[in-house]
């Protein structure tokens, strides 16, 4: 049964939407992360063109975020001053994005830019997890574990001006580094239709040294004001949300993350990390393929501004 999908300007497989939402929900509920470097592309190599891809995608991910920010709140686990730093400055950065974002597509390089993005940034981040997986799981076997640093220690971060105190978090530090992560991730969430929780989490923990029971839910409600910011944007500016497509995406992935969820309980925590930079790492080469694969027709005819 085909779904026609208004802004995309094509019909899709109502059952393939869905199971490419629970796929990708599946793996968010396994590994605790968004999805959305995952999701975008498997739409982009369904099809649909890459601005459509990340520009809906940014919805699906509001709905997953506001879904778990409510359950972290319910915790108390969630630092509202720092995630009020990250957000705001999420939100310029995504102001950026949604710009470059349209420049791009104005002069018909939006795909090319998207592909060798996800090229350098997927490749890049999942063999540091690869590594750091492969690391973990030889020094577990061996009996020898790998040093751990407690938090609140810092090293040059500690000499950054424009000190802030975070009670909930238990840190005082320069409100800079802080900024600067927030504003990328948003830059990042604009132009490539990822949330960023699979960058943000990490940096947190290891680079601010934001306790973890903190971290998780920080990190869902800087995504949830920064991807409902970048949605309204890219709807209002460049017209390129696709709510049907959303919606299917987001039923599909509420269910898939479930299972995903059960699944993920029962391996071990370097197990995961490695089977997740596995996974970024094979998106990464299907993008790479993809840009160096003789095409099947050289010529096409396309809007000025399509994407």
């Amino acid at each position: 049964m085909d779904l026609y999908l208004p802004i995309a300007e094509m019909p899709m497989n109502v059952f393939l939407l869905l199971g490419m939402g629970a796929a990708v929900g599946f793996l968010s509920g396994m590994f605790g992360v968004g999805g959305g470097f995952l999701l975008t592309p498997l739409l982009i190599f369904s099809g649909i063109s890459p601005a459509v891809a990340v520009a809906s995608v940014s919805s699906q991910i509001v709905a997953n975020s506001a879904s778990g920010v409510l359950a972290y709140l319910r915790k108390k686990t969630v630092d509202l001053k720092l995630g009020l730093y990250l957000t705001l400055s999420g939100i310029i950065g995504s102001a950026i994005g949604v710009w470059v974002y349209g420049a791009l597509r104005g002069i018909g390089q939006l795909d090319v830019v998207i592909a060798l993005c996800y090229v350098a940034f997927l490749g890049t981040i999942g063999m540091l997890m690869s590594v750091e997986a492969v690391r973990a799981i030889i020094a577990k076997q061996r009996g020898t574990p790998l040093p751990v640093r407690r938090p609140g220690q810092h090293s040059w971060i500690a000499g950054l001006p424009l000190r802030v105190r975070f009670h909930r978090s238990r840190l005082y530090i320069s409100a800079l580094p802080i900024i600067a992560l927030g504003a990328s991730i948003g830059f990042l969430g604009a132009l490539l239709g990822i949330g960023g929780g699979f960058i943000m989490v990490p940096a947190l923990i290891y680079l601010l040294r934001v306790p973890t029971t903190i971290v998780i839910g920080t990190t869902l409600l800087q995504t949830l004001g920064t991807m409902a910011f970048t949605t309204f944007m890219q709807s209002a500016t460049n017209q390129t949300v696709d709510v049907i497509l959303g919606l299917a995406l987001m039923v599909g992935g509420v269910i898939g993350a479930q299972f995903g969820a059960r699944v993920g309980q029962s391996l071990r925590g370097e197990t995961l990390r490695l089977l997740l930079g596995l996974l970024v790492l094979a998106v990464g080469l299907r993008f790479a393929v993809d840009l160096v694969a003789t095409p099947e027709e050289f010529y096409s005819i396309s809007r000025m501004g399509g994407g």
